[in-house]
């Protein structure tokens, strides 16, 4: 199991640059937002498609990068996926408006559950793992509430969109370090 892990952080190491973007992406999204108001806010829909295609395409890349046979990829490939899906159809589709928080509520939780379980797999290899778990979670938690608040609050389902942004990416950033730095150890 030591090999298997030494290997996915090594790789994972290999591509800190990327993750710590994607963090930068994310932040970068959740401070336009707020600088725009909240009439305004839905002309950035289609921002928000291309970040939700961007982080999918980045986890695309990430696990192609770090694909070998019988290797925890499948996992990143599979939140790239759904992200390159989802922001599409955001992207594409900016007024139909009404399945948008039940789609970007599904990217959001699996991309969390996948990086919550891709942290457990580097516990023991990587100290600060807890910043990917946190964003995990805050991912998690993110969707779960777009499933439970009514898409009729546009005001608050705005604002969290604009806090999970800057947070999310904030937890990314840290761990993209922190993978530098146990990846440049190891």
């Amino acid at each position: 199991m030591r090999i298997h892990t030494d290997y996915f952080l090594t790789q994972m190491g290999r591509q800190w640059g990327w993750v710590v973007f994607r963090g930068l992406v994310a932040v970068l999204f959740g401070v336009l937002a707020l600088l725009v108001s909240d009439r305004e806010f839905e002309t950035l829909t289609p921002i928000w498609g291309a970040y939700v295609a961007a982080d999918g395409f980045l986890a695309l890349l990430t696990a192609y990068q770090i694909r070998e046979k019988n290797r925890p990829w499948w996992s990143l490939a599979v939140v790239g996926l759904v992200g390159i899906g989802a922001g599409w159809v955001i992207f594409a589709l900016p007024g139909k408006t009404m399945g948008l928080p039940s789609l970007v509520a599904l990217w959001s939780l699996a991309m969390g559950a996948f990086q919550i379980v891709a942290a457990l797999r580097m516990r023991r290899s990587i100290k600060g793992e807890w910043s990917l778990i946190l964003s995990g979670a805050l991912a998690v938690l993110f969707g779960v509430l777009l499933f439970i608040i009514p898409s009729s609050y546009v005001a608050a389902i705005d604002w969290m969109i604009r806090g999970f942004a800057i947070s999310f990416g904030v937890l990314v950033i840290a761990f993209g370090l922190r993978l530098r730095n146990a990846a440049s150890a190891a």
